[in-house]
């Protein structure tokens, strides 16, 4: 479970470091084919800048001071996301099995 945790956590730097690199590459974009100036490209990269150093800060901050999320945390939530258990599937597995069965 704490490495499904891990990969989820790992999963949305990755979204989010892909997500930058897309927004800086299409305003080169712009900038190539003089959609944009090259003041107006460096402007719209310093405030893409700002906006993820400040965005990360507040997350960072709150952040601090919160106890991690404990096994039970993480099942209340998937509970509140109404994922199926592990039950549920192998409930549904065996009724599955037994249509099958009854079917010719």
């Amino acid at each position: 479970m704490n490495n499904d945790i891990k990969n989820f956590f790992l999963a949305g730097l990755g979204s989010a470091a892909y997500t930058y690199d897309k927004a800086t590459n299409l305003i080169d974009d712009f900038v190539q084919k003089g959609k944009l100036t090259l003041e107006e490209g460096k402007n719209l990269s310093e405030e893409l800048k700002r906006t993820v150093k400040v965005k990360k800060d507040v997350d960072i901050s709150s952040a601090k001071g919160k106890d991690p999320l404990t096994k039970e945390d993480m099942i209340l939530i998937l509970k509140e996301m109404n994922f199926a258990t592990k039950e549920d599937i192998e409930k549904l597995n065996k009724r599955l099995a037994n249509l099958e069965v009854t079917l010719p």
